[in-house]
């Protein structure tokens, strides 16, 4: 009687964890909603929420809701595929930095960790100074970026298969790609006019401002390709968080599941950054805070790091497009002078524990 009443109350406990980790995520759901409504109503011509949504769903059902022609051009067309450029890249980064975090064990991963952001701004800069690459036309600079993003990434499984992919393992050569792709760009930008120059490294700072439906639709089909993988790997991170011996005897293949995962996230964070350049600190900030709010079980850790990563990427881009009105400042700016107090913090944190 005793241990099924014990068995009862671990259920019991069980379920009202559950549902207060799902509460949680459910608001997160709906303050990004809303944060996307506010972010589209700032500008130099000025919506209200009620505007904002109406415009959006008078171009899902016209004859339900009512629109000019002016809103349409403005929110439809400039505002929200910047919004949602926010939010869809904030979610990737965010949720890329979580997954790296739990297979390289390290709370201070992120696409930096790896070399991709390098990666990606040494394609860019051959784009940008030579004009050069595999894809010629409008997406010279976009392909560039993504295919040299994923050379870290496949340089790193290669090393894998020769050596135990230990996180050990990955997080050095990551750095080395890292430092390698770092002082290519410096090589690069040597023989670049200085108009050329600027442009790198303003794509380097990261930037929404080129954001168009026509950019979104592949990054967007990127996440839902990915996202629902690497969730569907929770129990995998939770196990492994334990130790590889621990996750072994569950029956994880641990190596294997690392690569996978890791080529995954890489190839989701490389859609990313050949859009939107390299923004720091939101693949490290976003898992940090979730975190912090609703604890480690990766189930809901995951979700949860990609919607914080969304509210900190579009706040940050209203910050960048209001602190100076009417200049623009690049998000990246405003993401780093938010993330730095907190790296400071998992420092300090680090020592002394």
């Amino acid at each position: 009687m005793s241990n099924a009443s014990s068995t009862r109350d671990i259920k019991d406990a069980y379920r009202r964890f559950s549902l207060l980790k799902s509460g949680i995520v459910l608001i997160l759901i709906f303050l990004v909603i809303f944060l996307l409504g506010l972010s589209v109503t700032l500008g130099p011509i000025h919506y209200t929420l009620w505007e904002v949504y109406s415009t959006i769903f008078h171009q899902l059902m016209p004859d339900h809701f009512a629109s000019t022609e002016l809103a349409d051009t403005i929110i439809w067309n400039i505002r929200l595929p910047r919004a949602l450029f926010g939010i869809v890249a904030g979610a990737c980064l965010a949720v890329g930095g979580c997954i790296l975090q739990g297979i390289l064990k390290n709370p201070l991963a992120s696409d930096y960790t790896l070399g991709i952001a390098q990666g990606a701004g040494f394609g860019a800069a051959l784009a940008i100074i030579f004009g050069s690459g595999l894809i010629k036309g409008e997406y010279l600079i976009v392909g560039n970026a993504f295919l040299f993003s994923l050379l870290p990434t496949f340089f790193i499984f290669g090393m894998s298969r020769y050596k135990r992919a230990t996180p050990e393992t990955l997080i050095l050569a990551g750095i080395a790609m890292m430092y390698l792709f770092g002082a290519a760009i410096i090589l690069v930008q040597f023989f670049g006019s200085s108009d050329a120059v600027t442009a790198v490294v303003f794509w380097m700072v990261g930037d929404l401002g080129k954001a168009t439906w026509d950019k979104l639709i592949p990054m967007s089909l990127m996440m839902i390709f990915c996202m629902p993988y690497l969730i569907s790997k929770s129990f995998e991170l939770n196990v492994m968080g334990a130790g590889d011996e621990s996750a072994k005897s569950l029956g994880v293949n641990v190596e294997r599941s690392r690569v996978i995962m890791m080529l995954i996230t890489s190839l989701m964070i490389s859609s990313v950054v050949c859009f939107t350049g390299a923004i720091g600190f939101v693949g490290l900030v976003g898992p940090h805070i979730a975190r912090m709010i609703i604890g480690g079980d990766n189930r809901f850790l995951i979700p949860a790091a990609g919607l914080f990563g969304a509210l900190l990427l579009v706040g940050s881009d209203m910050v960048a497009t209001q602190i100076i009105s009417p200049t623009i400042l690049p998000v990246g700016v405003v993401t780093s002078f938010m993330g730095v107090p907190l790296f400071i913090y998992l420092i300090m944190k680090s020592k002394l524990d």
